[in-house]
């Protein structure tokens, strides 16, 4: 039994990342076009008539844009608690294959075990999720686990503890603070929002937190959610300057409408 992830595009133009196991393909946030969507799965061998369902951490554009277009493809569950199923639903004008959670609860789809949890953002119910199959001390179906946490303007304890029994972690690291005060983009206001405690976690942040939790399981950690007027490959590498050799795990940034290439946990 094996994980396979890639993210097939990080952004503020649009989020979404791919998750196969041998009996599920889901997509963690839809953030694109149905039309953008269909040509990032066929870039990697996949095809919306595949997948089964789809993770929805919150209702913003950038996570859920993909979700009109779909219903071309009714099969698709939707999985989200009831916050962002009510604003999502609002804007939409047919009615998806709506799953519903409870935030902070455990759940099966699948051969996957599904975790949400609540992440302080400015948006109705926001979560991250982790998706793990196998079972720990089986050596033919053993533990693997992928972590999803983006959208979150700091990392609260609970956050902290969902992420260290995990192999992958996807994790937001969205400006640079000094970039984000010299933009001329922005007016003073939508900085504050950023840069808030409900805003987007920093570079900074984000290495507060991969030290703050280093756990030794990390196979990789990928680096996403990067603003592209107030962020650069450069000031992310800064950021975590030391940290892959303390971590000992594999790092990717990915930068703004980029994805990565499929990681395979068996």
């Amino acid at each position: 039994m094996s994980i396979r992830f890639c993210i097939l595009g990080s952004g503020s133009a649009g989020n979404c990342a791919l998750l196969q196991t041998e009996g599920a393909r889901v997509l963690v946030d839809a953030g694109f076009s149905a039309r953008k969507l269909a040509a990032l799965l066929a870039a990697v061998g996949e095809s919306l008539d595949r997948i089964d369902a789809v993770f929805l951490t919150h209702e913003h554009g950038d996570h859920a844009a993909g979700i009109s277009g779909l219903r071309r493809h009714p099969h698709i569950r939707i999985f989200a608690n009831a916050a962002t199923q009510r604003a999502v639903q609002s804007g939409l004008e047919h009615r998806p294959d709506w799953q519903l959670f409870e935030t902070g609860t455990r759940f099966q789809f699948r051969d996957l075990e599904v975790r949400s949890f609540a992440v302080p953002h400015d948006a109705q119910e926001p979560v991250g999720f982790t998706f793990a199959t196998g079972h720990a001390g089986d050596l033919l179906f053993p533990h693997r686990c992928v972590a999803w946490v983006t959208d979150l303007g700091h990392v609260p304890q609970h956050i902290q503890e969902q992420l260290r029994d995990c192999d992958v972690l996807a994790l937001e690291s969205n400006h640079c603070p000094q970039l984000l005060q010299a933009d001329t983009k922005r007016p003073w206001s939508t900085k504050q929002r950023i840069a808030g405690r409900h805003g987007h976690l920093s570079n900074d942040g984000a290495r507060t937190l991969l030290e703050a939790v280093a756990s030794p399981r990390w196979r990789h950690v990928f680096l996403t959610h990067l603003s592209r007027d107030c962020n650069s490959l450069a000031a992310v590498e800064a950021a975590i300057a030391g940290l892959r050799a303390r971590l000992r795990c594999e790092f990717s940034i990915v930068g703004p409408g980029e994805g990565t290439r499929m990681v395979e946990l068996a």
